[in-house]
This record gives C-alpha cells, structure tokens and sequence, in this order.
C-alpha cells in the first residue's frame, strides 16, 4: 500500500511541476519552446516504446511517421485550408493507414529483418517528401504552417498556451499508455516480446497482434508530428531522415526501453543536455556515443531499468537483514527458554 501511495505522490508531484513550469519560465518564450519540443518527442518516443518495449519489434521508420503526420497538418492546412483540428485528425487517421499498409508486409519479417525493412520504408518516406515539390514543397519545405484555431475563448497563440496544449496531449498519451501495458492486451504484447513461437502455442494470434501495436505505434508519431508542424510552422524532409529516428531511439535506449517513465527522462535529458552543449554541436556525438554505449552495456533497460535494479538490490538486502535478525532473535529466545 506505501508503495502505491509512493508512486502516486510521485505523479502527482511530477504533475504539479509540470503545470507550474510556464508560470516559472513566463517570460523565457526559449525555454517554453524547448520544453514543449520535448513534450512532443515524447509523445513520439512513447509510441515507439510500445511496439519496441513491450513487442519486441524495433521500427526505424518511426521518423518517417512521424513527418507523414507533419506533413499532413502541413498539406491539409495550407493547401487544402482546413481546420486544424480537422487536419489534425485525419493526420493521424492517415499515418494509421500507411502504418496498416506497410506493417501488413513489414510483419512478415522478423527480429533484425524487420528493422532493415523499417529502415528502408522510412528511407523511402524521407525520398518521397524530399523529390514530391509540388506536394511537399520538397527540399524548400512548407511554411506558414497555422497555429491551432482557437477552442471558444481559448486561444493558442502564445507559447504558454501551446505548452498547455502539447502537455495536454501528452497525458493522453501517458494513460493510453498505461491503460495498454497494464490490460490484457499489453500482456499479450509481453508474453509476444519474451517469446513469440510460445505466445503462438497459447493460442495468442501473433501477427494480429504485431500489427495492432504496430499502427497504435504510428499514431503516437503521427499525433507528434501534426503538433510539431503547428508549434515549428515549418518542416523539412530532415524530419523523415534517419537522423531523427536514431534520435528517438537513443532517448527511449538511455531513459529505459520497455519502461513507462523512460521516454520521459530520456528526452528530457538529452534535449536540456543539448542546450548546454551548443557550442559542441557539430561534435556532441563525441559526448553522447560513449554514454549511449556503456548504458547499452551496463544498463540495458536504461537510467529507469537501472534504478529499478537498485531499488530492487536494496529491498532483496532489507528483506534478508530483516529475515536475520529474525531468526537470530528466535535463537536467542530458544537458548533463553533451555536456560
């Protein structure tokens, strides 16, 4: 029960910072803007995690769902004149979509082919926008992409206002996530990752189940991506390169694949970690490559993997001093009787 609580204030803490953070930043559009970047990383990274984490199927297309969603707020906004929050949908309906399509062949492969495939097709995706000018805009890109019409009295044209939007979102995010990992589907997902042929032998439909996390994985990217394109207001086929992707692989690798507060931590720390290296810019791999390389080392399952095996460490420890001193007491109480 303490632990329950524990977690629980530790949320709600979290949550409260999270909501406070503009009031304390107000006059630092920067920082909110950086903030709120990071917010719609995560959104992406959280799809991520579900079909990589708790699958078992590591995508590196999910930078070029990612721009699918960009561009369709992108397209559908400038060229077509739509609502935002229109465009916004079928977005995300659309990114669906190409998912369901290209994971129907995708799925077919398994383990490391899988990954060359997802590579390819998000290739393919970052070719598509870059040579499509008359669509996409090509290398120039799209500009003037609109804000988010506003809901009522609520407008979003300030940058704490979009913070509150892209947080807003993000929460979402976070319960649909929890509320998968912690059904039955998200245990058929692990019982999948852990061992497909014996998740087969259970009557689990294994690639039924592949491409449902599959698509539920591209919507995340393509939500970030629609949000992207209205906080930037301009996009580039760099957003589909293979770049971005392995950006969002190592934040979910350093902040804990397969864990619920990894995509969390592990974007919030690079991003921060990245404003304070700018004068290294063109070298920060330098920096990042060794520390991605002893975390894949030493802690596979990331900063959250390895705070959890501590945690767990110590409690074993607790358990077995307690279980000492118990039984050293019930030896002393025996010699005491005999006496």
């Amino acid at each position: 029960m303490s632990k329950v609580l524990n977690k629980r204030n530790g949320i709600i803490a979290v949550l409260i910072l999270s909501l406070l953070f503009p009031l304390a930043f107000s006059d630092n559009k920067y920082v909110l803007y950086i903030m709120t970047l990071a917010f719609i990383y995560i959104i992406a990274i959280y799809g991520m995690n579900i079909l990589a984490g708790y699958t078992g199927q590591l995508s590196l297309a999910h930078a070029g769902f990612f721009a699918i969603g960009a561009y369709s707020v992108g397209v559908l906004t400038t060229k077509a004149g739509l609502n935002f929050w229109l465009a916004l949908l079928l977005a995300v309906l659309i990114t669906m979509g190409i998912g369901f399509a290209l994971g129907i062949i995708a799925l077919r492969t398994k383990e490391h082919f899988f990954a060359i495939y997802t590579l390819i097709a998000g290739y393919l995706i970052y070719l598509l926008i870059y040579k499509w000018e008359g669509l996409t805009g090509g290398v120039r890109g799209l500009i003037g992409i609109p804000i988010p019409n506003a809901i009522g009295p609520i407008k979003f044209e300030s940058p704490i206002a979009m913070y509150y939007l892209v947080l807003l979102f993000l929460l979402l995010s976070i319960f649909v996530t929890v509320r998968i990992v912690y059904s039955l589907t998200g245990r058929t997902y692990n019982a999948i990752r852990n061992s497909e042929e014996l998740a087969q032998t259970l009557g689990i439909n294994t690639k039924i189940n592949k491409l449902v996390s599959f698509v539920i994985s591209v919507s995340f990217a393509g939500l970030a991506g629609g949000l992207y394109a209205s906080l930037v207001r301009f996009i580039g086929p760099e957003i589909a390169g293979t770049t971005m992707v392995f950006t969002f692989l190592m934040y979910l690798i350093v902040g804990g694949i397969g864990t619920l507060a990894g995509p969390i931590i592990g974007t919030l720390l690079f991003i921060w970690l990245e404003q304070y290296l700018q004068s290294f810019q063109e070298h920060k791999m330098l920096i990042f490559g060794p520390i991605l390389t002893l975390i894949v080392i030493f802690y596979p399952r990331g900063i959250v993997g390895a705070i959890q095996s501590l945690r767990g460490y110590f409690q074993t420890r607790k358990k077995e001093s307690n279980r000492s001193y118990t039984t050293n007491s019930e030896t002393k109480d025996m010699k005491s009787r005999e006496v």
